[in-house]
């Protein structure tokens, strides 16, 4: 997943809760509308398909050319946009041995007034090789997809204390390779109603009602769910150093033609900035996701653990960290036993901080999957380095 690389990258990571998807803007990127940004990366991939077993390793050579655009186009409104060009070549990948991938983003920010504003995005993108491989797909398969999730929120003060949101995601999936296509095509659409009180200046309470479909575009009869959520929770921030989020609730999965589901639900994460280039995070998810084994299992119960952490060592060395361990319950069809299944993925990165616009970087990554289901077992490593100039 090159988390670490990501954290470097980014500058800074926020503790939102999981529906939060806006992301800050890259310290490359502030003070100025254009940006181009130049990666270029060397590594190894010991199982470029993530498969259980007979794993084909490779080198990878990439070259990464993204323009940015950040702008306020008033004063009450707000634009960016970005496109990347992902080049990979591996010289021992079957068939393909060159793959192109294509980011697109967008967002656009507008205050209607000093209580009311919107907020949309737009994330696009044409991935021929994934970093989070598919857990019991067959060797060697080519699991490229487009993806595409809208995010849209409307925020309005309704009091001195209270304010309102409603919001929305939208995510699409389109796999290129005829069988995932058939089986895990799909549309995931949530939507969401919260309200907040303040409750001291530095802490609000929230309450939130959200709405879940699952669409799948082949065979949805047996695999289409909707699933409601009642939650509450508290974000809490001081003096900006210290940051957290908390939500907790219930919520009830209604499978078309397969046994229901309810369950607690829990969304919990922290931050600390402990010094200056340097923080903590950490949190943890537990809810219902999709899996890739439609036939056997509706989707899976997850529990999700993450730990983020970045230290400045000195003014131009950056050591980062990221830890997620996943322990899951595959849930069963109708005469198929849950299964337990255990994702852990590990990144680690050291940077040379050269000046503004160049930096350096080396990285290890690991992803580890250990399941009940024969074939979904998974071991993969990467290691390599590469440098970014921003101009």
């Amino acid at each position: 997943m090159n988390f670490a690389r990501v954290l470097i990258v980014a500058g800074m990571v926020t503790a939102y809760p999981v529906w939060a998807v806006y992301a800050p803007i890259p310290e490359q990127e502030q003070g100025k509308e254009w940006t181009v940004t130049l990666r270029g990366d060397i590594s190894h991939d010991s199982n470029i398909f993530g498969a259980a077993s007979g794993a084909i390793s490779s080198m990878v050579y990439t070259a990464a050319p993204k323009l940015a655009f950040n702008a306020s186009v008033s004063d009450q409104t707000f634009a960016s946009a970005s496109y990347e060009l992902v080049l990979d070549h591996m010289p021992d990948r079957p068939g393909d041995s060159t793959l192109d991938s294509h980011n697109f983003e967008g967002r656009l920010a507008h205050a209607f007034s000093q209580v009311t504003s919107i907020d949309l995005s737009d994330a696009y993108s044409i991935a021929k090789n994934p970093e989070s491989l598919l857990a019991g797909v067959p060797i060697n398969t080519d699991q490229s997809y487009k993806r595409n999730e809208f995010n849209g929120r409307l925020t309005t003060s309704t009091g001195p204390k209270i304010s309102t949101t409603i919001k929305m995601r939208s995510v699409i999936y389109r796999y290129d390779a005829a069988g995932l296509a058939q089986d895990i095509d799909r549309t995931e659409n949530l939507y969401g109603l919260a309200g907040s009180y303040d409750l001291v200046p530095e802490a609000k309470g929230v309450l939130e009602y959200r709405h879940e479909d699952v669409n799948y575009r082949n065979g949805g009869a047996s695999k289409d769910k909707q699933t409601d959520f009642l939650i509450g929770g508290v974000d809490y921030s001081v003096a900006k150093q210290v940051t957290a989020t908390g939500r907790l609730g219930y919520q009830w999965r209604h499978r078309n033609l397969e046994r229901s589901s309810d369950a607690p639900y829990a969304e919990l994460s922290a931050k600390f900035d402990y010094a200056q280039g340097s923080y903590f995070s950490a949190g943890y998810v537990y809810t219902f996701e999709e899996t890739t084994n439609v036939d056997q299992y509706t989707d899976t119960k997850v529990n999700r653990l993450f730990l983020n952490l970045q230290h400045a060592v000195s003014p131009l060395i950056v050591a980062s960290g990221s830890l997620t361990y996943e322990p899951s319950v595959l849930q069963g069809r109708r005469g198929v036993a849950n299964a337990d299944e255990t994702t852990t993925r590990l990144g680690l990165a050291l940077s040379y901080l050269y000046s503004k616009n160049w930096i350096f970087t080396a990285h290890y990554d690991r992803d580890h999957i250990v399941s009940d289901v024969p074939g979904r077992d998974q071991s993969r490593n990467r290691v390599g380095a590469g440098a970014t100039f921003s101009f």
